[in-house]
């Protein structure tokens, strides 16, 4: 929408319930920061939520849940879009950006014992018990503490899942879900027990909310600045380069733990920070880990960024490259055999 001056702007996201509540929160933050302009919704479905059947790790990269959304970006039928931002692709297509992101929730994955069970944490579940997810870090990070427990897939959005754990018939002990997540849905009575590193590292940018934007677009760039909160987007955007680096996708097992120390607080922004990143890749089996972490003074997001990179030429010298190698090839020859039985 490009022409100048403009008092309206549309957002649009994913049709999922915790896309809308997540579009409503960036819509209410622009309002209160700017109530003269007006912003509208728009909502639609992704070929990531048609296709509830095959596994995540077999369906290929992120882009499943943003390529709809992107056309209609380029095509100035919307303003922004919002998304979760661990489900955005490293690289974005030509001419759209990551114009804000906002402050981040706990990133932390979560145990959500189905109703009814006695128990409280992943040691309590008896051996053989199934646990629900649909990540491969998850499953590849879990197996190397928990190699008696059976892992599951399980897809759907987060109603659909829960209600498949508590079916009194279905498989599920547990499952293993984003808090964040929960927490917006307003479900956050339902976490059993928070599952933070090293036992689980999370994926990259989980728990941030992030707006893409046309890069040209100076109106709305504008408008996004407001909205971003500096720790969190330092933070996020030394995790992408860090996955960027290692070309891992929506299903590679990349697990991270970021933290930040402000050194110079004289002004509103961020100027100067301690940044440290921790990064893991995990076999599929769990039976081979990197892990490595840096810690290093940053002025700028490009600092942050190099940090996360050279994370990543860290983790690739350490074995992390070989894990990631089997995992392609892993997932070509599952993908050829998915394709076969047809």
């Amino acid at each position: 929408m490009a022409s100048s001056s403009r008092t309206s702007f549309v957002l649009a996201s994913r049709a999922s319930k915790l896309a809308q509540i997540q579009t409503n929160i960036v819509r209410d933050d622009l309002e209160a920061a700017f109530p003269a302009l007006s912003f509208g919704t728009s909502f639609m479905t992704t070929e990531g939520d048609k296709n509830q059947s095959q596994a995540l790790y077999l369906l290929g990269g992120k882009a499943l849940w943003t390529k709809e959304l992107e056309v209609a970006l380029k095509e100035n039928v919307v303003d922004m879009l919002v998304h979760s931002l661990k489900d955005v692709p490293t690289i974005l297509p030509d001419g759209c950006e990551i114009g804000a992101i906002l402050e981040r929730e706990n990133p932390v994955d979560s145990l959500v014992v189905k109703q009814g069970l006695p128990y409280k944490t992943l040691e309590d579940l008896p051996e053989g018990s199934v646990v629900g997810t649909s990540s491969v870090r998850r499953v590849a990070q879990l197996r190397r503490s928990f190699p008696g427990l059976v892992f599951l897939d399980v897809r759907g959005n987060l109603n659909t899942r829960l209600a498949k754990l508590d079916a009194p018939d279905g498989p599920y002990t547990a499952l293993i879900l984003a808090k964040a997540g929960l927490v917006r849905l307003g479900m956050g009575d339902r976490v059993t027990a928070d599952l933070t590193a090293p036992i689980l590292f999370h994926a990259v940018s989980q728990g941030a909310l992030a707006v893409e934007i046309l890069a040209d677009d100076q109106e709305t760039r504008k408008l996004c600045k407001m909205l971003t909160h500096q720790e969190t987007q330092w933070k996020c955007l030394a995790e992408r380069a860090l996955l960027r680096e290692l070309e891992g996708g929506c299903s590679v097992p990349v697990g991270v733990s970021t933290s930040l120390s402000q050194i110079d607080k004289s002004t509103g922004e961020l100027t100067h920070a301690v940044l440290t990143i921790t990064g893991c890749v995990t076999s599929l089996d769990g039976s081979v880990h990197v892990q490595d972490t840096l810690s290093q003074e940053v002025e700028s997001i490009q600092g942050a960024e190099e940090l996360g990179r050279n994370l990543a030429t860290k983790l690739m010298s350490n074995g992390a490259k070989a894990i990631l190698d089997d995992i392609t090839q892993d997932r070509r020859k599952r993908t050829s055999e998915a394709k076969t039985a047809e």
